[in-house]
């Protein structure tokens, strides 16, 4: 018998004094995750952006958008996947960036996310739609350590907060042919009065 390609347990690539990171590779069901990447791609308005970049500003190579889950204006299908990726976390969350991968020309560079705006030890959860595209996790120091995970439609990929001062994660390009993909990027900003 041939094992699924995506397994539906819950996968723990690090767990270490580095932090942790987790796969859920059935977070939401596949038929549901195609309906809600149909649905963002065609109703979100998309954005381009240029960013700073070794002393030019150079395009983001995908399309953009943000939301505070408090808006009233959230989209529903929003506010249902936040209300999922926090039953499989146990945490919460009041925003969310969404990146749209149109093909493996688009990409995002090895990073890590800035802490300064974020909850203390709250995790980052990525939510993947559409096409399967690589994540490309990397440790900061060497030896380096490098995992890389076909994040499928559906899933979850969870990073706690010391993740981010010791790894990089980044989508590569790709020059095979792919599908289009969003991710759904929740995290707990703080708050400012």
């Amino acid at each position: 018998m041939q094992s699924s390609l995506f397994p539906a347990e819950t996968q723990i690539l690090w767990d270490d004094h580095r932090g942790a990171i987790t796969y859920h590779p059935g977070c939401i069901p596949l038929d549901l995750a195609e309906r809600w990447f149909v649905a963002l791609r065609d109703s979100i308005t998309w954005a381009d952006e240029r960013r700073r970049m070794y002393d030019r500003d150079v395009d983001v190579p995908r399309l953009v958008a943000r939301f505070a889950l408090d808006d009233p204006n959230l989209p529903e299908i929003i506010a249902s996947a936040a209300d999922a990726v926090s039953r499989t976390t146990g945490a919460m969350f009041n925003s969310v960036g969404l990146n749209f991968y149109r093909d493996g020309r688009d990409s995002v560079a090895p990073h890590n996310d800035k802490l300064h705006d974020l909850v203390v030890d709250a995790p980052i959860a990525i939510l993947s739609l559409g096409a399967v595209r690589r994540m490309t996790i990397r440790t900061k120091t060497t030896p380096r350590t490098i995992l890389h995970l076909d994040l499928a439609p559906g899933s979850l990929f969870v990073m706690s907060y010391a993740t981010q001062l010791h790894f990089d994660h980044g989508i590569p390009k790709v020059t095979t042919p792919t599908g289009a993909r969003i991710s759904l990027a929740f995290r707990q900003r703080q708050v400012t009065t």
